[in-house]
């Protein structure tokens, strides 16, 4: 929890990019949450990520998470990235009606880099 805890309160990759060459933005209607997420893409690596966003703890500790885990990366390695890798990631069992949250940051990625907006499992 306090790994989560600290990726709230000093959150990583936080704000925006001018020019990005992916963004997407989607909100979590049943709770408010809304993330944004910027990339700069490189020879198919991801130069730079920024996100913005407001909601509860868990959905904007596991946007900072996110995209600690990007940078760097292929985006061919991005596409793979799935809820049980994102889960797994945040360090804390969420209950059932956390999913969303502790998930949006990954369909927004998802979204942008390669129009994928559910994926199996995904239901309410």
């Amino acid at each position: 929890m306090e790994y989560l805890l600290d990726h709230y309160k000093n959150p990583r990759n936080y704000g925006s990019l001018q020019n990005p060459d992916i963004t997407h933005e989607e909100g979590n209607p049943s709770c408010g949450d809304v993330i944004r997420i910027d990339l700069k893409i490189t020879d198919n690596k991801v130069q730079k990520v920024k996100f913005t966003g407001k909601g509860c703890a868990i959905s904007q500790a596991a946007a900072s998470i996110l995209t600690d885990m990007i940078v760097d990366k292929d985006v061919d390695y991005i596409k793979e990235i799935n809820k049980d890798d994102m889960l797994s990631a945040l360090g804390v069992t969420l209950s059932p009606v956390r999913y969303k949250c502790g998930l949006l940051a990954l369909k927004v990625l998802r979204s942008g880099v390669h129009g994928i907006k559910n994926w199996p499992g995904e239901e309410e």
